[in-house]
């Protein structure tokens, strides 16, 4: 044993916990074991009940806090709301069942067995209720975090935890009044209440204010950190616990931060890397294992642990039946809903310092925290790893037959993290997808060199903050249309992304005449975009689509490159037009499972659309599906279009679609073709009575 004194500095305190956090990953890794018990097992052996290497201090405390209120944080943050509010009546009923069985079980246990009365049987109810979502690093290790299974698993928590303290505030209430007192437990409905609304309300706002004038990552990182914080600590002036106010500011805060974000990936690698490894190995510490050898005490704590089990596990079966659910999926609810930490011992602890509980039930208590706390991630590795597995069976062919690789075009440093923040969140996650960005340069000059640099230094930055791996091509060429022509053709590109030309002179057309070039040159999807905002502030996207667009090749590309963009910003999604399409743009979306809010306008011509003029607000994201010229759609709307955007949706955030096209491309015979658009032309007006059906 290392003598106390070499372990209480807080130097060689936090190289012992990394060396934990290191090693027990890839020491588990080898015994097919989750890491997540390892961490738990360090902490008792490091603990005051064990070697008594490191104490449990302040530090523990502190940071073992933290990470509860980060677990449960992203435990709200990587929530799918869309799939949330399709499951939100399984995991109500599924909260109401681990809620109900639970307390009720540990009542008739604790009466008719321990020979407690009812008010202390009702304080262990609560505690059987209760339970901490331990082992969801295991689900999103093995990313299942959106699937039924899970969301139900997280309502029900919440449902569970608000349950169990409005319980003991009843049980706590009788003990110390001599009766109940019905006005504490109102107060506390009234205190939640007010505060879940003022947290829905302000939270939003504050965000997206916030969100819009400061971009830098590290920034918006301490920001939301502190918006957490603030619910939690809000959370418990009312009497809540601090674990539901970090769970609601995920919520609120989950469509700020999409999942394919550099800010989401900061928030994860912190979150899993220190503060939830923290928090496992502060719960180890607290872990007496020697009142195993109270023979009292083991009967005690086979007794509840029975009924800790077993109350968890008939909600999940219930629940499995119910919404005829998969056994893997029933095993993922049990074991995300299996651990009692935190809140649990909460319980118990205030009921032994009322004089409600022995110190025999105390004890108790904490050895089923170990054993839940070491079997829930192990049934949730298990139903896990069968779950993921039918998941890869269902996407195997996609997987395997869909391949995408983005060129995403940089003309500065200035715009290119912009630009490439939109190719990562269109990126497709069921198959391979390649992202190049590439600078054209046409002078051998130190200036332009330098430009061509800072620019693909500055995208491969960006995007390896969404921990995405992107090429860089710095090309010397003729001009840029033919540069990015002949990447497209070494690279087989299937999609190009760059930014809208801002017009020099009033003779300017309103894409530039590089982008129409490149338009004439390539039959690829091509997306240019012109957007004043972030994109995680986006409130709503609506998309205008011209009539026939369902014929063109590339169709069901830029409906899942669409489809991927509104589920990572998580807002919802307006399709403008025709009802021939509407059936096609919902197959699409039915077929790849992609789950989010769409709604559809029927036009019968692009001339409706120009009612949508001062409809379309600042948060908005107007996405136009355009066509090359001689395409099935291309129409003599389509033609104007370029003069119509500039003439009434100038200040608008845009996207402009150019579908894939097969086929020959066309010679490229000249680069000073006149412009596609005359601006002088009255516009014919193809953006006319959309907008008033979009208000709908």
């Amino acid at each position: 044993m290392l003598p106390a004194a070499l372990v209480t500095q807080p130097i060689p305190i936090f190289f012992i916990v990394l060396v934990i956090i290191l090693l027990a990953p890839l020491l588990l890794n080898r015994l097919k074991i989750p890491h997540i018990i390892g961490m738990i097992v360090a902490g008792v052996v490091i603990g005051p009940h064990g070697f008594d290497v490191l104490q449990d201090d302040s530090s523990f405390a502190i940071f073992g806090q933290v990470g509860l209120l980060y677990l449960m944080f992203l435990a709200g943050l990587e929530i799918d709301m869309f799939h949330l509010r399709l499951n939100l009546r399984r995991g109500l009923l599924f909260g109401v069942l681990t809620l109900a069985i639970p307390l009720v079980l540990g009542v008739i246990t604790s009466v008719t067995v321990l020979r407690l009365d009812l008010t202390t049987s009702l304080l262990l109810g609560a505690m059987y209720a209760a339970h901490t979502l331990i082992s969801y690093p295991v689900a999103a290790r093995f990313g299942i975090t959106k699937t039924p299974a899970v969301l139900i698993a997280i309502v029900g928590t919440i449902i569970a935890v608000v349950g169990s303290l409005l319980v003991l505030a009843t049980a706590v209430s009788i003990r110390r009044e001599g009766s109940f007192n019905p006005m504490a437990v109102g107060w506390l409905l009234v205190g939640m209440a007010v505060w879940t609304a003022a947290i829905l309300y302000l939270y939003p706002r504050i965000t997206r204010w916030f969100f819009k004038r400061y971009s830098d990552r590290v920034t918006q990182y301490v920001f939301v950190l502190a918006m957490v914080f603030l619910a939690a600590w809000t959370a418990q002036l009312i009497g809540l616990e601090g674990v539901l106010g970090a769970f609601v500011a995920g919520l609120v805060l989950n469509r700020f931060v999409p999942m394919g974000s550099p800010l989401m990936t900061s928030i994860e690698f912190v979150g899993n890397a220190l503060f939830i490894p923290y928090f496992l190995i502060s719960v180890g510490m607290m872990i007496n294992v020697r009142v195993a050898l109270n023979p009292d005490t083991l009967a005690v704590a086979a007794l509840m642990l029975a009924v800790a089990l077993v109350s968890k596990w008939l909600p999940a079966f219930i629940a499995q039946k119910a919404n005829r659910l998969s056994s893997p999926s029933r095993n993922v609810m049990f074991g995300l809903t299996a651990a009692h930490t935190a809140v649990a011992l909460a319980v118990v602890t205030l009921g032994f310092q009322l004089g409600m509980l022995s110190g025999v039930m105390l004890n108790a208590t904490i050895l089923v925290i170990l054993v839940t706390c070491a079997v829930a991630p192990i049934i949730t590795a298990s139903g896990a790893a069968k779950l993921k597995i039918s998941m890869l069976d269902r996407d195997e062919m996609i997987r395997h037959t869909r391949t995408n690789n983005t060129l995403i075009a940089v003309a500065n440093p200035l715009t290119a993290p912009s630009i490439v923040e939109l190719g990562m969140l269109m990126r497709n996650d069921r198959g391979i997808h390649n992202f190049y960005a590439i600078h054209v340069r046409n002078e051998n000059t130190r200036a332009a060199k330098a430009l061509s640099s800072a620019s693909l230094d500055t995208a491969q930055t960006a995007a390896a903050a969404a921990d995405v791996k992107l090429t860089k091509i710095e090309r010397y060429d003729l001009n840029t249309v033919t540069g990015i022509l002949n990447a497209i053709s070494e690279r087989d590109i299937t999609e190009v992304v760059l930014g809208m030309h801002r017009r020099a002179t009033v003779i300017d057309s309103f894409f530039g005449l590089k982008v129409e070039q490149l338009l004439r040159a390539t039959n690829r999807m091509v997306i240019i975009s012109r957007c004043y905002i972030p994109l995680n502030t986006v409130t709503r996207i609506v998309v205008a689509v011209p009539r026939g667009a369902q014929y063109e090749t590339g169709f069901s590309r830029w409906v899942r490159a669409i489809a991927r963009l509104t589920r990572q910003l998580g807002c919802r999604v307006i399709f403008c037009c025709h009802a021939d399409v509407q059936p096609l743009i919902r197959g699409v979306l039915y077929q790849e499972n992609y789950g989010v809010r769409c709604e559809f306008r029927t036009i019968e011509s692009l001339d409706e659309m120009i009612l949508m003029t001062g409809r379309i607000l600042d948060d908005d994201l107007f996405i136009v599906i355009s066509a090359r010229a001689h395409s099935v759609s291309h129409t003599d709307e389509v033609t104007e279009m370029p003069s119509l955007l500039q003439r009434n949706f100038s200040r608008n955030n845009i996207i402009v679609i150019y579908p894939e096209q097969f086929g020959e491309a066309p010679a490229l015979t000249s680069f000073s073709d006149p412009l596609a658009s005359d601006l002088s032309t009255t516009p014919t007006g193809w953006l006319t009575k959309l907008w008033k059906r979009v208000g709908k």
